[in-house]
């Protein structure tokens, strides 16, 4: 049973095959069993998801069942869940019951799915690696002693060792793709203002983007029918209907135009994900597609870019966060600066504390022309680049990561070394594109992902040419060693 899909699934229980109740225990009774592994679930909501899980059974039988009906699904620390903690995974929100539903939440909830719980990440989604956890790092399930990626780990992490069918994630500056590439799922970030951000908990503003983390593309396409649309709660939503994204998954790619960014080739990655990349592109030349070289030239400017604008809107968004009307809070302060301090230097941990001086500094007078507008400006390039690669082919491809899965621990002490690990996948962020991972082979025994890049809300091209890799390639059926 934990080996199928979400596709696989719906059917099983149209065809009666199983409950939902059946289902839900089965997983449920799987996370309490094999968790402890990897830690990827922070609260788990059995109570709340046996309930849904009887009334998709009702609904179930009367014949009126939506796709989604019945199917578990987890929900990433990061959107606020009513009557749950929801905690960002930091101290500063431990105790924090979200009194309301995120959109994301809501939608899933009126489509019938039953949530599991929500997973572990990098706290408040500031991480590549999910070691910044205020409940520690949850782990790979292909290797326990290296990282899943972040900020989205736990939700890769749970979907790969078989504890979801699905999950939820965010994705600033590949907190996706990148521990979707580690721990060989699909995960998909769509453009921004496809998902509504309302209930998401902030990180930075105009990056942030909500997205589906699963075993395939199909998978991906039946969870954004779901998360995608319009919300008038958040002003960043964009107002365009919602294709049917499983529609065209079976489209075949002749004459598929992919383009090959010089600039992905990069002198320290891993040679064997090259090779891999290769191999894939090689694939889709065989169902039909064209290659040829295309250039993103300020791509090497997309880490020092992003990482005075992700800071800068962290500084702005974590203000909130003062010990005043909800969250962590010092004990016994003697007057309210003393609050502050001491609330916030308790409740944060040091990589948002990192983050938060960073945004601080180039927000200050004297150094926002020099360094906030700097940054922008090289943002607009970056679009700039995409938008002449994307006028020449349909998709753009590479590595979603420049090296496979690192061990625990080996990076931390080294914040810049831990942030080129997203090197290929910052970018769209900044351009607000979206684009996808997905399994293209393994190196050492570890997962490595090919990225898909396509223009804006040409998700359901990225949907179809993923399915169509998909079905010619058995990489996103192959599961870590025991599982």
């Amino acid at each position: 049973m934990f080996d199928k899909t979400l596709a696989e699934l719906a059917s099983g229980l149209k065809s009666g095959e199983f409950s939902s109740v059946e289902l839900t225990q089965a997983y449920l009774a799987r996370i309490k069993a094999e968790d402890a592994k990897y830690n990827s679930f922070i609260t788990v909501t059995e109570e709340t998801a046996l309930q849904q899980a009887r009334e998709a059974d009702k609904i179930i039988a009367t014949g009126n069942a939506g796709a989604f009906t019945g199917l578990p699904i987890a929900h990433k620390d990061i959107f606020c869940t009513k009557g749950t903690r929801t905690s960002c995974a930091s101290k500063m929100l431990d105790n924090f019951i979200s009194p309301y539903n995120a959109t994301v939440v809501d939608k899933f909830n009126q489509a019938g799915a039953i949530s599991l719980g929500k997973t572990n990440m990098d706290e408040f989604a500031m991480g590549s690696s999910n070691e910044s956890s205020f409940y520690g790092a949850c782990r790979n399930p292909w290797d326990t002693d290296r990282v899943p990626g972040g900020s989205s780990g736990g939700s890769a992490a749970a979907v790969s060792a078989q504890l979801t069918p699905a999950a939820t994630g965010t994705d600033t500056g590949g907190s996706i793709r990148q521990p979707a590439a580690l721990c060989g799922i699909t995960g998909l970030k769509p453009t921004y203002g496809r998902v509504s951000r309302f209930g998401m908990i902030a990180f930075a503003s105009s990056l942030d983007q909500g997205g589906p983390m699963t075993k395939t593309a199909e998978d991906a396409a039946m969870m954004l029918n779901v998360m995608a649309g319009f919300d008038k709660n958040d002003s960043t939503s964009v107002e365009r209907d919602v294709p049917d994204y499983t529609a065209d998954l079976n489209k075949p790619l002749d004459g598929l135009r992919i383009g090959l960014p010089k600039e992905f080739i990069m002198d320290d990655m891993d040679s064997d994900i090259a090779a891999q990349t290769q191999a894939a592109i090689k694939e889709f030349e065989k169902l039909g597609a064209t290659v040829k070289e295309v250039s993103l030239p300020n791509t090497a400017l997309s880490i020092p870019a992003y990482y005075i604008i992700a800071p800068a809107e962290a500084s702005s968004n974590l203000s909130r966060f003062d010990g005043v009307r909800y969250g962590h809070r010092c004990e016994e302060p003697v007057n309210l600066e003393d609050m502050y301090k001491r609330s916030r230097g308790e409740g944060f941990g040091p990589e948002v504390k990192r983050r938060i001086m960073v945004g601080t500094y180039a927000l200050s007078e004297g150094f926002y022309d020099a360094y906030y507008n700097k940054a922008q400006q090289i943002r607009r390039l970056i679009r700039d680049d995409f938008t002449k690669a994307l006028s020449e082919v349909d998709v753009i491809m590479g590595p979603t990561t420049p090296h496979p899965a690192f061990r625990i621990g080996e990076k931390s002490s080294d914040p810049v070394s831990m942030y080129m690990e997203d090197i290929f996948t910052i970018s769209l962020n900044l351009a607000g594109l979206p684009g996808m991972s997905i399994p293209c082979g393994t190196v050492n025994g570890l997962p490595t992902g090919l990225q898909i890049i396509g223009d804006y809300f040409a998700e359901q091209k990225l949907l179809n040419v993923a399915h169509q890799f998909q079905m010619a390639t058995d990489w996103h059926k192959q599961s870590p060693q025991g599982i």
